[in-house]
């Protein structure tokens, strides 16, 4: 046998190896609800977007139930830049008026929401597109009055995205609510722990642009790799959390306690760390457990 022919042969035979190690975890999670929250630069990079895309993809060839519930923050900031509109933040979350959450909802449902769905759609007939508006599915109030249309979600109906899954598609939701005025801008780590809630989800994993949660953003030696509900809860309690980390570890709270097995942080830059995460032992980012 020739040698190049010996080295195509010895990696044929490193990828039916790494199919068999998977099998156990393929079968473990198939049926499987998992939602997944999307953002940050895995987001607006196009390869990392496609890489992400084809991930998801074959998660759900292997017959896990995957909700795609996502953001667009710098899509908007670079929307209301383009308008002249200031971009002002309070606690994390973005103030929003009525200038404001036109362009939000301009920019999540008519741009990132249909290029999500059209990347997914490039390998068959498999997403469809919806807000947390359509089906009343994210059921909003006003937060705080000083964040204008910034949204608390007092309810979810997730009977909209069960059809979608029942059909075989993928949802892909954009996260802007409905209340009795109007439309209101939720904040996407918010909407997806509320989703995994309702839905009863197996794992909720936030994919995102930072490795996890670090014991100090200065020291990247100090990313935590495992936290259990009452840890996130002294967290949350020691004040310590600041900017777009807040509403994302008070969600993981909510949702650990509303009995969620499993929430992950994952660096989404990162090649293929969903399935790393999903069907090694190893994982990677921060994993968030019951007691």
């Amino acid at each position: 046998m020739q040698k190049r022919d010996r080295l195509e042969r010895d990696r044929a035979v490193s990828k039916v190896e790494v199919l068999t190690e998977a099998l156990p975890w393929i079968n473990r999670m198939r049926g499987k609800t998992f939602v997944i929250k999307y953002g940050g630069s895995a987001m607006e990079d196009a390869e990392l977007c496609r890489q992400v895309v084809a991930d998801i993809e074959l998660l759900k060839l292997m017959g896990i139930r995957v909700v795609l519930v996502h953001g667009g923050g710098k899509a908007i900031n670079a929307q209301l830049k383009a308008l002249n509109i200031p971009v002002n933040f309070k606690g994390g979350l973005r103030v929003t008026d009525e200038q404001t959450m036109r362009a939000v909802q301009q920019v999540l449902v008519g741009q990132v929401n249909q290029g999500l769905v059209w990347a997914l759609n490039e390998y068959g007939h498999n997403a469809v597109g919806i807000s947390g508006a359509d089906g009343k599915t994210l059921k909003a109030a006003p937060m705080d009055p000083s964040l204008g249309r910034v949204g608390r979600i007092r309810e979810v109906d997730p009977s909209l995205i069960e059809t979608i899954l029942e059909d075989g598609y993928i949802p892909v939701i954009a996260s802007v609510g409905c209340g009795p005025d109007g439309f209101y801008n939720i904040n996407a780590d918010v909407a997806a722990g509320k989703v995994a809630e309702a839905m009863g989800a197996d794992k909720l994993i936030y994919l995102t642009d930072v490795d996890g949660l670090y014991g100090d953003v200065d020291d990247e030696d100090s990313l935590i790799q495992t936290l259990t509900r009452s840890e996130t809860h002294e967290l949350l309690a020691s004040g310590s959390l600041g900017g777009g980390m807040l509403p994302k570890i008070r969600s993981i709270a909510e949702a650990l306690d509303a009995g969620v097995s499993e929430v992950v942080i994952l660096n989404g830059t990162f090649p293929h760390s969903l399935l790393l995460e999903i069907f090694t032992d190893a994982g990677c980012g921060t994993m968030f457990t019951q007691d």
